[in-house]
């Protein structure tokens, strides 16, 4: 249970931040990672609603990083 909530809490973060970097757009790294929680949670592979929430909030909070990380990569051109 714990390591399912320590990766909860990192891997949608990481995620979001890979597939910005791959789309050079923080919305679509946001969306493809929601859709790949969604995807996780119709089948089955959280338990809970403590693992759902870290789920949530991680996805926010790389989302605001992937945003602040892509401004700082314009500001620097």
């Amino acid at each position: 249970m714990v390591i399912k909530l320590i990766l909860a809490l990192i891997m949608p973060f990481l995620l979001v931040l890979l597939f910005t970097r791959v789309s050079y757009n923080h919305y679509v790294g946001t969306a493809l990672t929601a859709a790949l929680l969604l995807a996780s949670y119709m089948k089955g592979y959280t338990h809970g609603p403590s693992i759902f929430f870290i789920d949530i909030v991680s996805l926010a909070v790389g989302f605001f990083y992937a945003r602040k990380m892509k401004a700082d990569l314009l500001k620097k051109k």
